[in-house]
């Protein structure tokens, strides 16, 4: 991702911080870092470190597996199967009890969700991931052109992010004040600086941009922003 593009997007631990919520909260499967694991060591094994990768792999096992036989052998000489077989069915419960506790503390999390989800964070949220879209596609647009196809270069591209940046300000005051008064609902909300948005320049620079990539892309951002800007009124009223 470019320079310009750093920091634009709200990641979900900037959500979860702002909402104070885990929101958007994903199982975690145990099996996926494992599999992450295994691409990277493959990736490992046919690059010119081959060789290394695959003998300390292979001696980081057989130590392992020894240990472990030892230290069976030592505390619970009395069960009779191979030792490689106590290993994977160990492996396999751990496993196992590892998952479900990822479960029911994934369930938890999202029923926290669910119980203080109002209509106006979950329109917020929508707008998140819409504002979060269009940065995955500026960059998918970058990667393009970078891989030779200069006719997709998006034209003032400055403004287009400047209009992104003030979005995202918008975005990031809509969810503070939405958790203000989820917090504190008999709170009259004082601090008037929080509902001043940008929303007056965004219509200024989206003047005759209609027709091109970058005033397309401002008026996904102009979008946003009234949604934002109605969404922040309707708090206030209900304030």
């Amino acid at each position: 991702m470019r320079d310009d593009l750093q920091g634009l997007e709200i990641s979900q631990n900037e959500l979860q911080k702002l909402t104070n919520l885990p929101v958007n909260d994903q199982l975690l499967i145990i099996t996926n870092p494992l599999k992450n694991f295994a691409k990277l060591y493959i990736q490992k094994i046919k690059s010119s470190e081959g060789a290394t990768v695959v003998f300390i792999g292979f001696a980081t096992f057989v130590f392992g597996y020894l240990l472990f036989d030892i230290i069976l052998k030592i505390f619970v000489s009395w069960i009779a199967i191979p030792s490689w077989i106590v290993l994977i069915i160990l492996g396999l419960w751990v496993g196992g009890f590892t998952q479900t506790i990822l479960y029911f503390i994934w369930k938890r999390r999202s029923r926290i969700v669910k119980l203080n989800m109002t209509n106006s964070l979950q329109i917020l949220l929508n707008d998140v991931e819409r504002y979060n879209t269009v940065i995955r596609a500026i960059h998918i647009n970058d990667q393009i052109e970078e891989a030779g196809n200069p006719e997709v270069l998006i034209k003032e591209r400055e403004s287009v992010l400047a209009a992104l940046n003030l979005t995202k300000a918008d975005l990031v005051r809509a969810l503070k004040t939405e958790r203000i008064l989820r917090e504190n609902k008999s709170f009259i909300l004082s601090n008037t600086e929080l509902f001043v948005n940008n929303l007056a320049t965004l219509t200024a620079m989206q003047v005759n941009e209609q027709a091109t990539e970058h005033g397309r892309l401002l008026n996904e951002a102009l979008q946003i922003a009234l949604d934002v800007q109605h969404e922040m009124k309707r708090l206030q009223t209900q304030g």
